[in-house]
């Protein structure tokens, strides 16, 4: 290849969500092209209209910048659309019909699979190679294999020997004129100048086609990697049917940018040192290919979230709400937006932050604070309030909360009087107390929210529960 620049490229389809073993791919080429002072190409393949939408389009491009993929940055270049180059994909058909590297066939799918049994081989046989055929209604282009090997050198795996004779005369321009993929992809790369093709290794079967492309269509190949395909629990390649593979689905839930670029770098690669939870500078500086695994890499899911609790109490109070706060000012939460109050949720942010592995779960940790009335967990209620002094041991609570001075120490000071008096442990006193003021039995520490919440309120919430207890 050129010595200029590194080019790499990074050549999604707009037909679905953007998947999170894309936005690897895309993080490894960023990644290269940035330190080498090259260009990473957005290259949006939409050749398939049936299946293209423009809003995915835009999604790819909006979770690239999310991921830190800038659109602005001097290293980025694009997008470009893969339908614009059509007529050099025909034109570049043409050419290697002209030069003897492909010829026109006629035959159907059912002759080809005719001549198959009667010859006893799989696939096409070359039937067409030597008819001389020119182009017609209905006929394919097809690339002339030659004999011999084929080298695909990957500096994930190293050299990979394809024997050509397992490759059939494969198709170039469809019965109807309009080009295949292979082509159509190796056409944009020569256009584009690409120097480096890193790309999942499902791909990893079509390259020494799109090598010999490069070659008959008179230019050194690019530079192959071929990284490690992203699998679920089972071990199963990630699917859009059955897996939760969309980056826009984790982005909603509360997953930070940081968090699922650091976790996604740590998929078939790991930084140097004891942790992988890393400085992304760091992850930039050491990274490289020959470093990632050949294995299948699984995502966990749980992983992930770990990942991000920890990102979530490496940030600032300040860092916290901000981010807490496109969650909580939402349409999607479920009290009315005039009741919410952010100095009530600042004053809760410290304990919720070291509570939280994503920031989806902020919403239940402080709704009772903005609801009019706390939510209902009818399970908890019930266990809550199924001792014998669990309604008793509360009115002593609230009696004893009508004349305290309003703080967490003296709430928490009358709650244990009334543990005392019982012999009850404070832990299982406060569980028909949390309930009737936070509608739950798990949550943030309980005293800070109540007093938040104020007096007259809290014993509304508890002679609510009281009177339920009691029906």
């Amino acid at each position: 290849m050129s010595t200029d620049a590194p080019r790499y490229r990074f050549a999604p389809s707009p037909t679905g969500y953007f998947h999170v073993g894309g936005a690897r791919t895309a993080l490894y080429n960023w990644i290269l092209a940035v330190r080498q002072g090259g260009t990473f190409v957005l290259r949006i393949e939409d050749t398939d209209e049936s299946r293209n939408q423009p809003q995915w389009t835009q999604g790819i491009i909006d979770a690239l910048a999310w991921l830190g993929i800038d659109s602005t940055d001097p290293h980025f270049e694009g997008p470009y659309f893969q339908s614009a180059n059509a007529a050099e994909h025909v034109a570049a058909a043409e050419r290697l019909f002209a030069s003897g590297h492909a010829y026109y066939c006629d035959l159907t799918s059912e002759q080809i699979q005719e001549r198959a049994k009667q010859t006893g081989t799989t696939g096409y046989d070359g039937y067409s190679r030597d008819r001389g055929l020119g182009p017609g209604e209905g006929r394919v282009l097809r690339f002339r294999v030659p004999e011999g090997h084929t080298i695909v050198k990957d500096l994930v795996r190293g050299d990979v020997d394809f024997d050509n004779a397992t490759i059939e005369d494969f198709v170039l321009l469809r019965g109807n004129g309009t080009p295949v993929f292979l082509l159509a992809n190796v056409v944009d790369d020569i256009l584009m100048r690409i120097s480096h093709v890193v790309r999942a290794e499902e791909h990893l079967p079509n390259t020494p086609k799109q090598q010999m492309l490069w070659d008959a269509l008179g230019h050194g190949a690019p530079q192959w990697a071929h990284v490690p395909v992203l699998v679920n629990e089972q071990r199963k390649k990630l699917s859009k049917r059955r897996d939760k593979v969309a980056v826009e689905q984790y982005r909603e839930e509360g997953i930070l940018a940081d968090a699922m670029r650091n976790y996604l770098m740590t998929l078939g690669w790991a930084p140097a040192g004891d942790t992988e939870i890393v400085e992304w500078q760091s992850i930039v500086e050491s990274f490289r290919l020959e470093d990632v695994n050949h294995s299948p890499a699984f995502f966990d899911v749980k992983k992930l979230q770990a990942f991000n609790g920890e990102y979530i109490r490496l940030m600032s109070i300040e860092q916290f709400v901000e981010q807490a706060e496109v969650i909580l000012m939402s349409p999607g939460v479920p009290w009315p937006a005039d009741r919410y109050r952010p100095e009530m949720f600042r004053a809760m942010a410290p304990l919720v932050q070291t509570r939280v592995a994503v920031m989806a779960e902020v919403v239940p940790m402080v709704d009772f604070l903005f609801l009019a009335e706390p939510p209902t967990d009818d399970a908890s209620f019930t266990k809550a309030f199924s001792g014998d002094v669990a309604a008793s041991t509360l009115e002593e609570i609230a009696v004893e909360f009508e004349s305290i001075t309003w703080n967490v120490e003296q709430i928490k000071s009358a709650v244990e009087a009334v543990g005392e008096r019982h012999g009850i442990k404070l832990g299982k006193l406060q569980a028909p107390l949390r309930v009737a003021v936070t509608g739950r039995s798990v949550g943030p520490p309980l005293f800070e929210p109540i007093e938040l919440l104020g007096r007259d309120e809290t014993l509304r919430r508890i002679r609510l529960a009281l009177a339920r207890a009691r029906r």
